[in-house]
């Protein structure tokens, strides 16, 4: 955003009644352009918010500023009704590419989807689930018994990644973090990280005995028997974010809490 220009905004909300009062307050304050003639779209709500307005404009190339109305709102700005057009001006940039999940059903139907933070698999039956991980072509691991497995992109390393004992990887790293989920055999994998250029094919074995679920972010794949998952480069999310308290930031300040 350049200093110069007063930018014309787009506000969206969530549901949540804060989020929508803050839109109706904002929008009357600042006015509101259509989505078609933004230069910039302000989000107000939580991450999974953001999340779906990403994915809703992705083919306008439009940058997205998230102002926190939500619980976490790790990926959003403190809300205040003030100086926005001078927060705006002055926001940092980041883009993100999202991961492609190609999931192949046991009936044969195929389910594409794109996540921003990261592709799951986990099982969906009382049994553990048995996978067959390759990469780019070649077999990896012959068999992983878990209640599941991950591909993270750095901005979702925080997120479930975290919490299955992944790493945390910085916004700027060419990486991918695949992460297992209550390993059992072998007992002592933590998982790997990959080249962000890196194609990961999850194989289900024993897929009606032990059934597996696939999710992108929010949108899942029943009874699975093969998930490939990849980076797609062609996709360009742009998040801004107040000087100082961008993704980077963040990303290591989870570090040290």
């Amino acid at each position: 955003m350049t200093a110069a220009k007063t930018p014309d905004i787009c506000f969206l909300s969530s549901e949540a009644p804060e989020a929508e009062e803050a839109r109706a307050v904002l929008a009357q304050r600042y006015g509101s352009s259509p989505l078609e003639q933004a230069d910039v779209i302000v989000a107000l709500g939580g991450d999974g918010f953001m999340l779906s307005t990403l994915y809703a404009t992705q083919e306008l190339d439009i940058p997205v500023y998230g102002m926190n109305r939500g619980t976490v709102g790790f990926l959003m700005n403190e809300y205040r009704e003030d100086d926005l057009i001078e927060r705006l001006n002055a926001a940092e940039e980041a883009v993100l590419n999202p991961l492609c999940m190609e999931a192949v059903c046991v009936d044969g139907n195929t389910v594409k989807a794109l996540a921003i933070n990261e592709v799951a698999l986990y099982r969906a039956g009382p049994q553990a689930a048995k996978l067959r991980i390759s990469v780019d072509g070649r077999v990896r691991m012959e068999e992983l018994v878990c209640d599941g497995a991950l591909v993270a992109t750095p901005a979702g390393s925080t997120a479930y990644n975290y919490s299955a004992h992944g790493p945390i990887l910085p916004i700027g790293a060419d990486v991918l973090a695949l992460t297992p989920v209550a390993a059992f055999r072998p007992r002592r994998w933590r998982g790997a990280l990959l080249p962000k250029t890196a194609k990961v094919l999850f194989e289900v074995l024993e897929p009606n005995k032990r059934p597996v679920s696939a999710v992108a972010d929010s949108r899942d794949a029943r009874n699975v028997v093969r998930v490939k998952v990849y980076s797609e480069p062609n996709i360009r999310h742009r998040l801004l974010f107040d000087p100082g308290h961008g993704l980077e930031e963040r990303l290591i300040r989870e570090q040290f809490e």
